[in-house]
Parts: C-alpha cells; structure tokens; sequence
C-alpha cells in the first residue's frame, strides 16, 4: 500500500504542515483562556441575536473560499446522483445519530448530563467545518455544496423531533432516564443561514460575477489562488477562539473530558470509516466517497452547543459535551484526510493533489 506522502508533497506548505498549525492554535488558545482573566467571558459575551459573533467570522472566513471554488453550474451532476444522496441522507440521519445515542448510554451510563450533550452533538449534523475536510482530502466540492444544504434542510425539519425521540421517546421504550431538549425552529434555521447561506451566497457571487467579468480561466487561476489561504487562517482562528473560551473548563476537568472523549474518537471513527466503505462499495469514486465520509462524520458544533447552553445553562456538563465535540473532531478528522489522501491511489478517478489556494479538476 503507498503512503499519502506524494500526495501531501504537493500541498503548500500551509497545507503541508496543518496538524502543527492547529496543534499551534490550540496551545495558544488554551493559553490566552487560561492567561487572561475574564476572556472567556468576554468572547462569550459577543454575540448577536444567541450567535457567537468570533466563532461566526472565524467560520464565514474558512468557508468562504472553499464555497467560491465550487462550480456551480456542475451541481445537476450531483443532484442526479441517487446514490451519493440517499447513502447520505441515511448517514447522517439513521446511523449517525442513532450511533451516538449507543455510544453515549454505552460510556456515560453515570453521567447524563454529559450523556445528553453527546446526542444533542449527534443530531447535529455537519454545515460547515466539512468543507475544509473535504476540500483538504480533495473531495467533491459540488457534492460537498449539495450534502451540506440537504444537511441543512433536514436539520430545519427534523432537529427538534429527533431530539424529542432520541431523548425522551427511546429511552422510555428502553425503560432508561428520560430527558428533553428546548429548541426552536427559528434558532436551527438562523444557525443555517449563518454558517451556510452568508458564504454559499458569497462564494456563488463571487463565481458569477467573476466569471462574468474577467472569464473562468482568471478566476481560477488568478482569484482562486489569492483567497484560498484564508480557508485555513479561519479555521486557525476558529480553533483559537473554541480553546480560549473553554480553556478554562478543558483544564480544570481533564476526566471529565477524557470521558467525553472516548465516545467522540469511536463516533467520528466509526461514521468516516463507515461512510468511506459504502462510498467505495456502491462505486461513487474517490472524489465523491471522501465527500460522503466526511459529511457523515463531521457535526455542527455551534448549533449543539447553543442548544445545550439554551437549554440547561452555560456551565452546564451538557454544554461542555458540545464544547469537546469540536475540540475532538478537529484533530481527528485532520488525521482522516491524511488517511483518506493514502487511500486515494485504490481509486480509478484519482486527480493530481493541490493546495486549498488552487483548483482540482
């Protein structure tokens, strides 16, 4: 089997050297949580109608370089794709959740509170940070534009009625502790059209009116290159600002995290390596299995924990379960795109690996 080596040559040196960068930033984050009294507070008390205003930007700037890289006149070849959207839909929807709610009872039958935050991380399913994952992995980036929005959509309708059941319902049924959770359809649907509709609107602007002003060859390979790099300097920064708004609570309870951990690493495993082997199985090829495994695997980390912060405080272990999701899925997945990139030669569709700043074919 060869190594992902060749591949990861070829990335920038951004690129190339990811994991210490996001190893950097959460150091510095937990740093400036930990150093600075009160920034934690601070940071949590910028937000804008419940939406935390840095972790917004932070996300609107990764997203949006990756989203003006699609081309959007290619997104019938993906909604035509049964397949890839029905593997999905039942993905995301059926395993994923149900997955967690498993994992949860299974590692944290004495703890409900974090129990419950961990469902709620499983219920919410990935708008955002995947298309850095998939974009690095060099993944579909049509795909990935389709499975976010059906993502989103689904989440608008079914968020509150699979919290009632996987909370309250199955439980009973299961003669287990019974417990609810408080959302509205109004605060899923403004966290969609934060974290999606502002950069998807932007990216397909920028292709439009790019496009139709200097041509696609400039916009490829002239303004492509330009904005990519701030993909990851959002991320980066999005990492920072998770760790220095928990620093405090990830160093003062290192069991507890711990704890919540173990059941994250087996989920995240478990839903890429899942949503990989059925990509490969029914044919989608590299580019659109890694997009499938990587929409499968990831969660929308700010709808979660606003959710749990909503519903049972700030402080609560339910919050701190949905502060971990990310914190663990960060590190994680970065290590599944290099595990996918070393799968990609198994693949007959396999394209010539690039910098996020540049173009795949």
């Amino acid at each position: 089997m060869t190594s992902a080596a060749p591949v990861v040559a070829k990335l920038s040196t951004v690129d190339r050297f990811l994991p210490v960068w996001i190893g950097v930033a959460m150091v510095a984050g937990l740093l400036l949580g930990r150093g600075i009294p009160g920034l934690n507070r601070a940071l949590e008390g910028v937000r804008l109608d419940g939406i935390s205003l840095p972790i917004a930007l932070g996300l609107l700037i990764m997203m949006y370089p990756v989203l003006a890289k699609v081309r959007y006149d290619r997104l019938h070849t993906v909604t035509g794709d049964r397949r890839l959207l029905v593997s999905s839909l039942v993905l995301n929807w059926a395993l994923g959740p149900a997955l967690m709610f498993a994992l949860a009872w299974l590692t944290l039958p004495d703890l409900p509170e974090y129990r419950t935050g961990l469902i709620i991380v499983g219920l919410a399913r990935c708008i955002a940070m995947v298309v850095i994952w998939n974009d690095l992995a060099c993944g579909d980036r049509e795909a990935a534009a389709v499975l976010v929005a059906l993502n989103s959509i689904f989440q608008v309708a079914m968020f509150a009625a699979l919290g009632w059941f996987y909370l309250s319902v199955l439980p009973g049924w299961l003669g287990l502790e019974q417990t609810t959770v408080s959302t509205s359809p109004w605060q899923i649907a403004k966290s969609v059209l934060v974290f999606l509709g502002i950069p998807l609107l932007a990216g397909y602007l920028s292709r439009r009116l790019g496009e139709g002003a200097r041509g696609r060859e400039w916009y490829e390979s002239t303004f492509l290159p330009r904005i990519g790099p701030w993909a990851l300097y959002g991320l980066l920064f999005t990492i920072v600002i998770l760790f220095a708004l928990q620093g405090e609570q990830i160093t003062d309870r290192p069991l507890d995290v711990v704890r919540i951990a173990l059941p994250l690493l087996a989920y995240f495993t478990v839903m890429w390596g899942g949503g990989f082997l059925l990509g490969a199985a029914i044919g989608l090829g590299y580019q659109r299995t890694t997009t499938l495994a990587f929409t499968a695997a990831g969660n929308n980390f700010e709808l979660a924990i606003a959710v749990a912060i909503a519903t049972y405080g700030a402080t609560s272990g339910q919050a701190l379960a949905g502060v971990v999701g990310p914190l663990i899925e960060v590190p994680v997945l970065v290590c599944l795109v290099y595990v996918s990139l070393g799968l990609r030669h198994r693949f007959a569709d396999r394209h010539p690996a690039v910098s996020t700043g540049q173009t795949t074919s």
